[in-house]
């Protein structure tokens, strides 16, 4: 008996250590297509990161993937046309194994979710039908992590296309990243229409490209490191 109290005891500990770790720690969960994906979160984004909470402080899951529609977020996405797609939510489940894999989300400070994409649903001419996927995704993010106070900073995409002459839908997408960072509560947008122009990774010049410069990446992961920021030390209650 005496043995199975010890046991108890040590795990009952274990288990409040483990919560008490992470008290005090913000999470950040960052996702979306290619240039989310070309962002390397050490170079700018960790770093603003540690100088406001501290190194010990920050926990940062990244899972994105070039060339992707919402859909491959979004669970209960529909097909416009009726037609039968594959892979709805798979890289959603992707993301959040590894976000799982960090703790329970309910015991941190915070929760941030930074999301960079829609440039493919532009090109396809979705973007009727992209506020209601991205709302949908997110319901879907609080539910699985329990949590309805969930940080949100949208990066718009850029001012590659704004003729809407290859990606028809581009302008709408725009207009409907900025109409939900402004609607949804603890919500922001960054601006990324500076940062395609320059030297690109392979360097080459660019302008007004899909992609970013180096230095474009670099001031992107500032961006959005200083909205998440900026939300976490506004909100009394997150801290």
């Amino acid at each position: 008996m005496r043995n199975l109290r010890f046991i108890l005891t040590l795990l009952i500990a274990v288990l409040g250590s483990s919560a008490a770790a992470q008290e005090g720690k913000h999470l950040f969960i960052l996702s979306g297509q290619s240039n989310m994906q070309r962002m390397v979160t050490t170079v700018s984004f960790t770093p603003a990161l540690q100088e406001a909470f501290g190194r010990e402080n920050i926990v940062v899951v990244k899972d994105a993937l070039g060339g992707q529609p919402i859909r491959r977020w979004y669970k209960g996405w529909k097909q416009p046309d009726g037609k039968q797609v594959t892979k709805i939510g798979d890289l959603y489940d992707q993301l959040m194994e590894r976000v799982l894999a960090q703790g329970d989300p309910k015991n941190y400070s915070s929760v941030t979710f930074i999301w960079m994409q829609g440039e493919n649903d532009a090109r396809r001419g979705l973007g009727d039908y992209y506020k209601n996927a991205f709302l949908g995704l997110l319901d879907q993010l609080k539910t699985d992590l329990g949590r309805d106070d969930i940080f949100v900073v949208i990066g718009r995409i850029s001012d590659h296309d704004l003729g809407n002459e290859k990606f028809k839908h581009w302008t709408m997408i725009r207009e409907i990243q900025v109409e939900l960072a402004e609607e949804i509560p603890n919500a922001r947008w960054v601006n990324t229409d500076d940062l395609n122009d320059g030297v690109n990774q392979d360097g080459e010049s660019i302008h007004d490209d899909l992609h970013y410069s180096v230095e474009g990446y670099k001031t992107f992961g500032e961006r959005l490191a200083g909205a998440a920021i900026e939300q976490i030390k506004t909100t009394p209650e997150s801290i």
